[in-house]
This record gives structure tokens, sequence and C-alpha cells, in this order.
């Protein structure tokens, strides 16, 4: 029988926070031991493994913690808790160019660019390891063969991968360096007022949830630089379509920015407005983000850009706007 090291039950003012986050707060450990912790079932919530370090902690809830990972589970998980994998979406995926050097890829929506902490088998990454076996050992995280930035899992569009440790680090110091031309097509919601615009907001970790934040411009010695430019490609009555360019490459950068700057994206799952009527994004059903054009210099020192135009999808639902 393994000793507990705690015991604690919720209360009013603890709860409503993810667990990992409670348990990093509460044991005074990093959110990524919370995480191990949970995943080598050393955390029970009522007596039952948790489904997710993602869960909210609610009032009343016991939370015992033990000292050692659990490796004779002792208590029947529950088969329910089991996260359902994501679709199978190597079909769509594109090869736009296919080089010794690097792979340009269009990645379609839904698709995760690398596995997360729940190690998904659909993934942009696993597409790549199983059509190109020789990239798996390229780059500085196997779970990241050859990816040197990433895409939302609910965006589309361009994407480079290296198929040579050389290129790998050639494009990791371009991007290091904020020589990459990323642009992307994005509708949002509301009219845009100025035809260009530059969103300069830092952003952080939401304390909370896996959300970012961009953080007031009085916060400047927290969260991470970040920079936002766009132009206006077109107007519609309550929808604005702009070209973006990121010149820095944060999480969720364009997401957190646009909402910060109260024009959020189209078809956005988490990063909303309460007022925020959500019928358009529901007949939408997707994020209207896409990479649309990604520079960068290939190993002989040329300069390219590719370029996309935007998914059937995307253009249809432009010609329902007004």
């Amino acid at each position: 029988m393994r000793a507990i090291k705690n015991k604690i039950n919720i209360t009013a003012d603890q709860a409503n926070q993810r667990l990992d986050i409670f348990l990093s707060q509460e044991l005074s450990i990093s959110r990524s031991q919370a995480q191990k912790m949970i995943d080598t079932k050393q955390v029970l919530v009522n007596k039952e493994l948790p489904k997710k370090a993602g869960d909210k902690v609610k009032v009343g809830q016991i939370i015992t913690i033990h000292s050692k990972p659990n490796t004779t589970n002792p208590v029947k998980q529950n088969r329910k808790t089991k996260k359902p994998e994501l679709p199978d979406l190597t079909s769509q995926v594109e090869i736009i160019a296919d080089t010794p050097d690097y792979i340009v890829i269009n990645k379609p929506t839904g698709m995760l660019t690398h596995p997360t902490m729940a190690k998904e088998k659909n993934t942009l990454a696993n597409f790549i390891t199983k059509k190109y076996p020789g990239v798996k050992k390229i780059g500085d995280d196997p779970a990241r063969p050859g990816i040197v930035h990433r895409l939302d899992k609910e965006a589309s569009g361009l994407i480079v991968v290296a198929k040579t440790q050389a290129m790998f680090d050639r494009l990791k110091e371009q991007f290091k360096n904020r020589t990459v031309d990323k642009e992307y097509l994005a509708l949002v919601h509301g009219q845009v007022a100025r035809d260009w615009g530059e969103i300069n907001f830092r952003i952080s970790r939401s304390k909370n949830s896996d959300r970012m934040a961009a953080l007031p411009s009085s916060e400047t010695e927290k969260g991470k630089e970040a920079k936002t430019e766009f132009v206006i490609e077109k107007k519609f009555v309550n929808f604005t379509l702009l070209r973006v360019k990121i010149h820095t490459g944060r999480m969720h950068q364009i997401r957190v920015h646009l909402l910060a700057y109260d024009h959020p994206l189209v078809g956005d799952p988490l990063y909303t407005q309460k007022k925020q009527k959500k019928t358009w994004d529901i007949k939408l059903g997707r994020l209207f983000l896409h990479s649309t054009k990604l520079g960068f210099i290939n190993a002989q020192g040329t300069k390219l850009l590719f370029e996309l135009p935007l998914p059937k999808q995307l253009a249809e639902f432009l010609k329902l706007l007004r």
C-alpha cells in the first residue's frame, strides 16, 4: 500500500481551476511535474483516476496524492476516460514541394502538427515519419521530426518540414532571427476600422486554462513579446477578411491578438466573446485561419516563396457573406 502524501478537500475558492494548475500551486511544483503525477496515477479525485490533467476541480471533491507512482493500478480506471483519437486526415494532406532538403505541406484543418502529452497518433508528424522514415532522426525532439514551426490544429495551410539536419538548423535559425515570411488569411467578426494595423500586446499563458492571453501594455515585464500586422483584404457587412503577417511565433498568436483587438476569428472554439453570436461560426464549422504564404531561404541560399489559395470550404463560405 502506498503512503498517502496529502489529502485535499476542494473549497469554493479553489474550485474551477485545472487539476494540474491546482496541484502545481498547492504542492509548489512545476505544472509539468503535476502533469507527470497525474499520468503516473499518483493523483485520485474522489478515489477515481482523473480523465485528464485539464479537468476542473469542483467544490467538495477530495484530491488524494500518493508519494510514489502507481504501478499496481489499485483503482480501476473508468473506460470512458480514454481520450478519443483524432480523425485520420492523412488523405487530405497535400505535398506542395518535395526536395532532398525539405518538404512543404498543406496541412488540413483538424490535424495536430505533432502529438501533445496525450500522444495522439493521427498527427502531421506521424504522417511525415510514415511517408519519409529518414526524417525520424531529424531535429531536436523525436516527437517533432523535422518540424521547426507549427500550425494550430484548427488552422490549415503551409508548413515546412526539414529532411536533413543541416536544413533543420538553417530553418531554425531563420525562425529565430524572424526572417521567415509567414502570411495568413483570417476572417474576423465585425468591421475593422483601420486598413492597416499592428498589434503588439505581450502574450502569456492564462493561469487557469490552456488559453493564452494578451497582456495590457502596463505589464511590459510579463509574458513574451508578440507582433502581428494586418491589412484589410475585403470588407463585409458584419465581417472583415484580413491578410495577417506575424513577426513572432507565439502560441495562438493571431487568435489571441485579434480577440484582444476586439475582432475574434470566425469559427474559433476557444477565443470568443460572450456577447458574440455564434450563428455564422456554427455554419462555417471550422476556424477561418489559413496559412497562405510561406517564405524562407533554402540550402543553396535562394529565397523561396510558396503561396496557397483559400481551401474550397473557406472560399465558398465567403460567397455567403454580404
